[in-house]
C-alpha cells in the first residue's frame, strides 16, 4: 500500500485547507467560548480528545488568562454528594461527540450548574448526542475523519484551543494563523521519506516523546498515533516527569524524540539529551524551524504523523484500521 493511497494520509493532506475554513468562522467563538466570570473553565476529554485539553491548559494559562482545570469522569460518577458548578464552564472534547462516558459526565456537570461546551468533529446533531447536550457546539469541520487515529480532527482541536485564546486575550498577531497554514502546507510539500529512521523505529524496544509545555501534548499524541497505527511501545513525557524516573527504563535498545519549542534547545531538553547520552539511547532532537512558538507545534505534530503513518506502512500494517481498535471507543 502506497502512503497517498491510506485515509490517513488523505486526512493529513486536508489539514491546511480545514485550518483557514476554521478561521474564516473563527468569530462564532465569542459567542461560544464560555468561562466563569473568574476566567477559568473545566475540561473533559479521553484518548487524542484528552490530549487536546492538556494543549488548552498550556495555551489558555500562559496566554489568555483563564486558570484550566481537568476533570476525570469516574470521580464524577462516584460524588457522593452533588458539586457546585454553578457559574462555572464545562468543556468537552470528542472527535465522534458520541463518547458515552464524556457525554454522561458532562449531562452531570450542566444538571450541577456548568455552561456546556462541546468540541467536536460532527456536524449532523442527530449523530451527536454531546453537542446536543452542550448547547454550544464548536464543530471543527465538515470533512469526516474515517481512520480510527484522530489526524486532522486532533490538529483542528489545537487550532479551535489557539484561536479561542484570541478571542478571549487577543494574545497573538493575525499574521501568526497565517503563517502556521502556511507551514502546514510546507510541511505536507517537504514529503519526508525518513527512509533511513524507519529500520531504526521498527527495531527499537520502546519508542520515547518528550516535550515541554505545550510540546508536552504533542509528545502524548505523537506516542499514541505511533501505538495505534505502527502497534510501537511507546510513551510521551513532559522533560521534567522524564527526568524523574521514566528515563531510567530507556538503554541502548530505544529511541526517543525530543521537541524544542524553537531552533535554541532549552535547558531542560538539553539535561534530557545529556541523560539519553549517558545510557547509550539513540535520540532526535526535532526542532520548528521559523515558524513562532506555539503555533510551530501543529507542523510538528503532523511530521509525527506522517512518520507513524510511515512506520506501519513499513511494518506491512494497515494504518487506517489498526487491529482491535474503534474509531468511537466506549468505556462507559
Amino acid at each position: 500500500m502506497k502512503i497517498e493511497d491510506t485515509l490517513t494520509y488523505k486526512d493529513i493532506a486536508e489539514i491546511p485547507e480545514l485550518l483557514e475554513k476554521f478561521s474564516a468562522r473563527a468569530g462564532s467563538l465569542k459567542k461560544l467560548a464560555a468561562r466563569s466570570r473568574e476566567k477559568s473553565v473545566y475540561l473533559v476529554g479521553r484518548g487524542s480528545s484528552g490530549t487536546a485539553t492538556l494543549f488548552a491548559k498550556y495555551i489558555w494559562e500562559g496566554y489568555a488568562g483563564t486558570i484550566t482545570n481537568f476533570i476525570h469522569p469516574h470521580s464524577i460518577f462516584e460524588a457522593r454528594k452533588p458539586l457546585n458548578f454553578k457559574g462555572q464552564a464545562a468543556w468537552a472534547f470528542s472527535q465522534s461527540g458520541r463518547s458515552q462516558d464524556i457525554t454522561a459526565c458532562l449531562e452531570k456537570l450542566v444538571e450541577w450548574g456548568a455552561k456546556g461546551v462541546a468540541v467536536t468533529n460532527e456536524a449532523d446533531l442527530k449523530n451527536n448526542p454531546l453537542a446536543r447536550l452542550a448547547g454550544r457546539h464548536i464543530l471543527l469541520s465538515n470533512s469526516k475523519e474515517l481512520p480510527v487515529a484522530a489526524t486532522k480532527s486532533f490538529e483542528l482541536q489545537l487550532w479551535a484551543v489557539l484561536w479561542t485564546a484570541q478571542v478571549w486575550s487577543r494574545c497573538f498577531k493575525p499574521s501568526d494563523f497565517k503563517a502556521a497554514v502556511a507551514a502546514a502546507r510546507a510541511e505536507l510539500a517537504l514529503r519526508r521519506t525518513d527512509e533511513k529512521l524507519l529500520p531504526v523505529l521498527a527495531k527499537a524496544g520502546m519508542l520515547g516523546f518528550v516535550g515541554r509545555g505545550a510540546y508536552n501534548a504533542i509528545a502524548e499524541d505523537s506516542a499514541l498515533k505511533f501505538r495505534e497505527m505502527s502497534r510501537t511501545h511507546a510513551l510521551g513525557y513532559s522533560a521534567a516527569e522524564f527526568l524523574h524516573g521514566p528515563v531510567g527504563a530507556f538503554t541502548s535498545k530505544d529511541f526517543v524524540f525530543l521537541f524544542s519549542p524553537s531552533d535554541v534547545v532549552p535547558e531542560d531538553i538539553l539535561k534530557v539529551k545529556k541523560a539519553l547520552d549517558e545510557r547509550g539511547c539513540a535520540f532526535l532532537v526535532v526542532k520548528p524551524g521559523a515558524l513562532r512558538f506555539p503555533f510551530n507545534c501543529l507542523p510538528v505534530d503532523m511530521r509525527m504523523k506522517t512518520l507513524a503513518l510511515r512506520l506501519a506502512l513499513h511494518k506491512g500494517l494497515n494504518p487506517d484500521s489498526p487491529k482491535g481498535l474503534n474509531k468511537v471507543t466506549q468505556t462507559f
